[in-house]
């Protein structure tokens, strides 16, 4: 059967079209280091021959963006910049790449005397300037703290919403359309919600759609599937991505998996049948991307789920986060979460620091942390 679209206007991505009827674009993110040139093209490489119809690539220094020159003379994809805190980095890697990602609440790190306007501005006269897309993409773990205090801490998606509305409301009045928006949250929940809530007030932007911090298959496909059923169903949605944590030789799977996913809502084939059960465990973790501070996470995520497996039937939620972009913010609403850094691992409480530690004492610190709090919640040692 033909899936139902919102009648969103069209954005090109170097050789695509994303939006306005075309078919839904399929993404995924090398996790690879950028400044390994070598290693960058041929993920890249693998990523399109797998059938991704965009491939991100993290930007967030000089000698990354040296590198990205490099690569995007050495592949054929269509190239999505991931800028972080310096975006001032724009105008070095535009000329070379069909689009530009910026996150808004990373834009008050750099330049903190400067209006996020005057930046976004910037960001946008670098994009026509060079012929890129831009997308706004707004994150649960890393919203603007301008809009987050606004609100009651346990409504995450507020903030994210008036954040990508204002976003959009901005880029329109300097005369700049070739934008999409993506809202993603590790629940599958409040990513349904909060692309509800923003497809109502603006059908005609494009939506890019993720589950953040998934985890690993099958867990992470399914609840990627739970999100994507229910939204691409009712015509929301124009480009995807399944965040995964898998090895880097292993990123095809990100693609498999979201071409699957659509396949089968065409087909009728609708799965949410299975649902989350708010009584379990539940693990997330990040996907495996060139921000890792150390290849290890991959493993230490894994690890955790089996060291876990003991305690599956209690309502807690661990975090596991691969760097210190997102991994400080994204661990906070978890009940206990570790971020990875290059020599050690932060374990943290919801927002409390717990202490540092080496990955290979990690575990045993966690499942003592995990042993307290399932103490602490039933009141019962384990």
């Amino acid at each position: 059967m033909d899936l139902p679209r919102n009648p969103t206007r069209e954005v090109k991505v170097g050789s695509i079209t994303i939006g306005g009827g075309h078919p839904i674009a399929v993404q995924s993110m090398t996790a690879t280091k950028t400044t390994n040139i070598d290693a960058t093209v041929q993920q890249a490489n693998d990523l399109v021959a797998a059938g991704a119809d965009v491939v991100r690539i993290a930007v967030d220094s000089k000698k990354e963006a040296a590198a990205l020159l490099e690569i995007a003379k050495q592949t054929e994809a269509n190239i999505s910049i991931d800028l972080q805190e310096n975006y001032r980095l724009a105008e070095v890697v535009a000329p070379h790449v069909a689009k530009l990602r910026y996150n808004p609440g990373h834009l008050y790190h750099h330049e903190r005397d400067k209006p996020w306007q005057e930046k976004v501005r910037y960001i946008a006269g670098v994009a026509t300037d060079n012929d890129c897309a831009l997308r706004v993409g707004v994150n649960c773990g890393s919203v603007d703290p301008a809009k987050k205090d606004k609100y009651d801490p346990a409504d995450s998606i507020s903030p994210m919403l008036e954040s990508a509305l204002d976003h959009c409301e901005f880029l329109d009045s300097i005369g700049f359309t070739r934008f999409v928006v993506s809202l993603k949250d590790s629940d599958p929940a409040k990513v349904i919600e909060v692309n509800q809530r923003f497809a109502a007030e603006r059908p005609e932007v494009p939506l890019h759609l993720g589950v953040t911090e998934a985890g690993m298959p099958p867990d992470g496909i399914i609840k990627t599937r739970i999100a994507f059923e229910q939204l691409i169903s009712k015509g929301i949605g124009d480009t995807i991505r399944v965040s995964l944590t898998v090895p880097n030789d292993r990123k095809g799977e990100e693609i498999a998996a979201g071409r699957g996913i659509i396949e089968d809502i065409k087909s009728g084939r609708v799965r949410t049948v299975v649902v989350l059960d708010p009584t379990k465990m539940n693990i997330i973790s990040c996907p495996s991307c060139s921000r890792v501070e150390n290849e290890a996470f991959v493993d230490l995520a894994a690890d955790v789920k089996k060291m876990t497996e003991y305690a599956k039937d209690h309502a807690i939620t661990i975090a596991v986060m691969g760097c210190r972009v997102n991994g400080p913010g994204e661990t906070d609403d978890a009940d206990l979460g570790l971020w990875c850094a290059p020599n050690y691992v932060n374990l943290k409480k919801g927002e409390e620091t717990l202490g540092r530690y080496p990955y290979d004492e990690i575990l045993g610190k966690l499942k003592a942390e995990l042993d307290k709090l399932i103490e602490e919640k039933s009141g019962v040692g384990v």
